[in-house]
């Protein structure tokens, strides 16, 4: 009886239907208990689902009775001459065969074409990029301290969104997202206490949504090591994760869960996650409770709480190794090993904060 008015509860949730005190009040319940959040937003794929189904039974529909009332009222007509077509069939079989043949192949390679070049965003999903950047940079330049050196922003082009970006290798190589970068003419990062360094685009990867940038800039000094490592694994369901990024002008924290393993409509390049992520988020690293990423910040669906997702780490891996296949001199390398395994959140994140970075572009 309690798992019924359970659903029921979450049925009105999510269809909008609870007062405002009661909806703050279900929220709470949410944060407080993993197991009812997961069933909100698995309710919510469900009934996404069913009114898919819904409108495709009735497009069905009314193509059916559509071409009947065709026919009642004699605008078209079927005619199947049985015995001509059996004749024709057997004396052009081997025609129609490759006909057929070529037809398919035909087909395959359009379908293939269509969807290397759509890109891998729908209007259902929102890229967690931020463009309403202008105030962000005001703020940022009033915070910079003294000793911190002036702005390397161009002065004659505007900010036109910012996104995170992480180190993969401590020489000041970075991943973020290929959709944070689109369209720049420059690019910066900057740290978060402020200093901005100048960076290249070495690669951008738009079917995995993956961007490799490198700092050549005489300010950065080179790290030693990282302080995480990156899983090729991902994570199992369930399976508590943190986040750092940019959705604002200093670097902010989120933690949540794994939900699901793969992305927007079973895309298996990412998986989804239960945790806050606000334009900005875009590229961010997503870490397991051990300081291994598992993942980058890339999308969140609209209008659906909960459904944030990730491009899998693995496919850092796959974008690293065609780099390397097109230089051999990019002696690009990341690492499994994670230096902040068993100490609490807050030292973690005081080892990683630093290899985190805000992406400026112009």
């Amino acid at each position: 009886m309690e798992e019924i008015l359970l659903l029921d509860t979450i049925e009105r949730f999510v269809r909008g239907e609870m007062e405002p005190a009661e909806e703050a009040a279900f929220e709470d319940l949410r944060r407080a208990n993993p197991a009812v959040d997961q069933l909100v937003v698995e309710h919510t794929i469900f009934l996404s689902q069913l009114n898919i189904y819904g409108d495709h039974k009735n497009l069905r529909g009314s193509l059916h009775d559509t071409h009947n009332h065709l026919m009642e009222t004699g605008e078209i007509k079927v005619e199947v001459p049985k015995t001509k077509v059996v004749d024709m069939f057997k004396k052009y079989r081997k025609v129609w065969s490759v006909a057929a043949a070529v037809a398919g192949v035909t087909a395959i390679t359009i379908s293939g074409l269509v969807a290397y070049f759509t890109p891998r965003t729908t209007p259902n999903v929102e890229q967690l990029v931020n463009t309403k950047v202008r105030a962000m940079e005001n703020r940022l330049n009033r915070k910079i301290d003294a000793e911190v050196k002036p702005t390397k922003a161009p002065v004659d082009i505007p900010l036109k969104s910012g996104g995170t970006s992480f180190l993969i290798d401590p020489r000041g190589y970075l991943v973020t997202n290929a959709h944070v970068v689109k369209s720049a003419s420059t690019i910066l990062v900057q740290n978060n206490k402020g200093q901005e360094f100048k960076v290249k685009l070495v690669r951008v990867d738009n079917d995995r949504d993956l961007a490799i940038l490198k700092i050549e800039d005489a300010d950065f000094k080179e790290f030693l090591s990282l302080p995480y490592g990156f899983k090729k694994t991902g994570a199992d369901l369930g399976e508590q994760i943190f986040t750092l990024g940019f959705p604002r002008d200093e670097i902010v924290y989120g933690e949540g869960y794994m939900s699901a393993k793969t992305g927007f409509n079973g895309d298996t390049m990412s998986c989804q996650i239960a945790v806050a992520a606000n334009p900005g988020n875009s590229g961010g690293p997503v870490f397991n409770k051990n300081g291994e990423v598992i993942g980058i910040l890339s999308t969140r669906q609209l209008q659906a709480q909960g459904f944030v997702f990730a491009v899998t780490a693995n496919n850092i891996f796959r974008t690293i190794e065609d780099v390397r296949k097109e230089d051999s001199t990019t002696h690009l390398k990341i690492s499994n090993n994670t230096s902040v395994k068993g100490m609490d959140r807050v030292q973690q994140i005081k080892k990683i904060e630093d290899c985190v970075f805000l992406v400026k572009i112009y």
